[in-house]
């Protein structure tokens, strides 16, 4: 370095000198905040004052005993049908991706049926379930028939709106858990089996593990989905969900508008436990997956390790 270089390098940064961070400034970033706040505020205390909101009615019947059991109820209606659904889901993914032709087109054709119907319209079926299929004929269709059985049980409404609801969802579940399982290297069950893995073991320890990632947080929404969907087991009909413990009392008080307000605050209450489960399943999947992925792209001599088997590359 030259003399005259040198001097403009120390005029440039004098030596010894620290260099004063002015902070960015974004008055629209503050401007759009505080409108926000203002306008939370405004209807918060527009709310608080508003006498159709019935605030005594909706404290009175937020834990009444009929609104407690019906949310009880609610939870069940999305337990069973999120449990059914994700093992139908889980058959019909492994038929849509199987060699079999007419295994796939069976899959094919269940999801082309309850995807592509309102699941609303499904439950008025399944509530007429009976008048439909009466009877059972034994016999040679359209060439003779040897007996007739008549069927008289009637199934439980709780049972019919689960089987409706589970059907449905095992539609969307089955892509999902499809997406899951493709979004998966092959390479990765080919070092699984130069390992000696048996299909089980390796669908077990690192198919399925590496797509739970994919599967997880769709799951999660379809959860919360369902949450709602219960709502229209009235469909059914089934009045026994909170939905519809709320409307039949509000049919009784006259005042809709307060049990409405009980019937979203549960909703909220559950979504938000939903939400937060989620979360934490999302975080025990993910790990070693995005940004908080070491970085080992930048060390030429470092070995890449293949998804959990083993082999280095």
């Amino acid at each position: 370095m030259t003399d005259s270089q040198g001097a403009r390098g120390d005029s440039a940064v004098p030596s010894g000198e620290a260099i004063r961070a002015v902070r960015l400034r974004h008055p629209g970033r503050i401007t759009v905040a505080v409108i926000l706040i203002l306008l939370v505020v405004l209807f918060v205390l527009d709310a608080a004052q508003r006498t159709a909101f019935d605030w005594p009615d909706v404290g009175k019947y937020l834990f009444d005993q009929r609104i407690s059991q019906a949310a009880l109820i609610t939870l069940q209606l999305t337990v069973y049908s999120m449990v059914i659904g994700i093992v139908l889901g889980l058959i019909l993914a492994i038929m849509r991706l199987s060699p079999n032709p007419v295994v796939k087109a069976v899959s094919w054709v269940y999801l082309w049926i309850f995807r592509g119907t309102p699941v609303y319209v499904q439950l008025v079926f399944w509530g007429l379930i009976t008048l439909i299929y009466n009877s059972i004929i034994i016999g040679i269709p359209f060439v003779h028939t040897w007996d007739v059985i008549k069927i008289d049980w009637v199934p439980p409404l709780f049972f019919i709106s689960v089987v409706g609801l589970s059907l449905n969802e095992a539609a969307y579940m089955a892509e999902i858990v499809r997406a899951g399982l493709l979004s998966v290297d092959a390479g990765q069950e080919e070092a699984a089996k130069a390992l000696g893995m048996s299909w089980g073991q390796t669908m077990r320890r690192i198919v399925i593990p590496q797509s739970m990632r994919v599967i997880i947080p769709p799951t999660g929404n379809e959860v919360i989905s369902m949450l709602k969907t219960t709502t229209l087991v009235a469909a059914v009909p089934f009045s026994l969900d909170l939905f519809g413990r709320a409307r039949d009392i509000s049919a009784e008080t006259f005042v809709p508008i307060p049990l409405l307000i009980v019937a979203s605050l549960w909703y909220l209450f559950f979504t938000s436990i939903l939400m937060v489960g989620q979360y934490f399943l999302e975080k025990r999947f993910s790990r070693g997956i995005g940004r908080g992925r070491p970085a080992i792209e930048n060390d030429p001599d470092a070995p890449v390790i293949v998804g959990g088997v083993g082999g280095v590359r």
